[in-house]
């Protein structure tokens, strides 16, 4: 038993998908090779926060819950809107 109250991080390499724009494209191709429409299932995940409209195949679905679903709806409006280069409030501490 340990002696103080100090938290212990343990933490492990999994080989898995970090970054968002990763995590994303495999989560697309397990839709893809489950015969899914990636884009609609993964616009239909967003708007509800369902794990359901994205597949278990490949860890995909475990994948998914790992991103906030708000800071991925701001990236991509971003990028739609071709603002990409502009930092995010976040980054630059602004709400």
């Amino acid at each position: 038993m340990r002696e103080n109250d100090e938290t212990l991080v343990l933490q492990q390499k999994t080989g898995v998908a970090e970054n968002p724009r990763e995590i994303i494209t495999l989560i697309y191709k397990a839709l893809l090779e489950r015969g899914h429409n990636p884009v609609r299932n993964i616009a239909g995940y967003l708007a509800s926060g369902e794990p359901a409209y994205i597949t278990a195949h490949n860890n995909a679905r475990r994948l998914v819950q790992r991103l906030d679903r708000l800071d991925l709806l701001e990236e991509l409006v971003r990028h739609y809107l071709g603002l990409e280069e502009q930092a995010s409030p976040k980054e630059t501490g602004k709400k």
